[in-house]
């Protein structure tokens, strides 16, 4: 594919995050979190390095897609993307934060260079795309499957001992 000479030397969002971030997907912004079903970990906790794909809107008809830079709390991050504040140009450590009633980050608003603020409008997102693999799991029996595995949050963290017949041991 050739680039006609008005997209020429011109960054999207797309190619920049994929190179930041080493998750390979490629097409619209706006098809990332679809296609990361089943091939990257996805969820509503944002993460260094993760990619926030933000919903198409009216304003953003292909969507938009940002790396995780730096987390600064539950409600605020840094991202770095391309072709947000001015057509072309990369914005490093930008700030955005979670305006969302429930807190998960599926309303953003993000800083707008002209404004030197943040933006005015608030955009809806999908979540953040981990570049870790999705986790599969594996039937008892050795054959092949693509269900999801779904890991309890201290189920990592917190050892049980088990008893006799299977009860905890305290």
């Amino acid at each position: 594919m050739t680039a006609t000479p008005a997209m020429a030397g011109r960054l999207q969002c797309v190619p920049f995050a994929r190179e930041m971030s080493g998750i390979d997907i490629y097409g619209n912004a706006k098809t990332w979190w679809s296609q990361a079903e089943g091939r990257y970990a996805r969820g509503t906790t944002p993460k260094i390095g993760a990619v926030l794909a933000f919903e198409a809107t009216s304003k953003m008809r292909l969507g938009h897609v940002a790396m995780v830079s730096q987390i600064v709390s539950d409600r605020e991050i840094l991202l770095t993307h391309a072709n947000w504040s001015r057509p072309g140009g990369i914005e490093r450590d930008v700030r955005a934060i979670d305006v969302s009633v429930a807190g998960d980050w599926s309303e953003v608003r993000v800083w707008y260079g002209p404004l030197r603020d943040l933006g005015k409008s608030a955009y809806p997102a999908k979540g953040f795309i981990y570049a870790a693999p999705a986790l599969q799991a594996t039937p008892l029996d050795g054959g092949a499957s693509n269900a999801p595995v779904t890991i309890a949050a201290n189920a990592l963290t917190t050892p049980v001992i088990l008893g006799l017949l299977g009860t905890p041991a305290f």
